[in-house]
């Protein structure tokens, strides 16, 4: 038996549409944002531009959310994102916009309240930087790109 464990951060938004990032199951670790739209964004193949959300946010301090393309869109239409995943840091207070890019064959039409990526909120650690001559050997070592598959 799975006792539900209390995971959860309090974050403070401000929503123009009244409409929130929200978990599609119980299980999701990314919430769905929506496109914030007046009218109609036609992506041409190739075309990048930056998807408003109407989303502002005040994430606490040791926190960032992670903006993730969604699977689906990716697959289907080749939407992605232009920068991979999209990083707000906690001190941010614009609005949460998506680099959006058409690498699909066809125009993509983007319409209000259409689900465009997920927010992931995650922890984060700062790092010190510790100056050093060298460091520890692994099995590992200096084995890069592909060291561990099949050859």
């Amino acid at each position: 038996m799975h006792r539900k464990a209390d995971l959860t951060v309090k974050v403070k938004m401000v929503s123009k549409s009244g409409r929130y990032p929200a978990y599609q199951t119980e299980g999701s670790s990314g919430m769905d944002l929506q496109a914030f739209l007046t009218e109609d964004l036609v992506f041409q193949p190739g075309e990048r531009k930056a998807v408003p959300t109407g989303l502002f946010m005040e994430l606490p301090q040791g926190y960032e959310a992670q903006i993730r393309a969604r699977s689906g869109l990716s697959l289907k239409f080749g939407m992605t994102l232009v920068n991979g995943v999209g990083t707000i840091d906690s001190d941010y207070r614009g609005e949460i916009k998506v680099a959006m890019i058409n690498l699909g064959q066809e125009p993509y039409t983007i319409h209000d309240g259409d689900r465009i990526a997920q927010m992931i909120v995650a922890r984060y650690e700062r790092v010190d930087w510790q100056p050093a001559d060298s460091l520890e050997e692994t099995e590992r070592g200096e084995g890069g790109f592909g060291h561990t598959g099949k050859e």
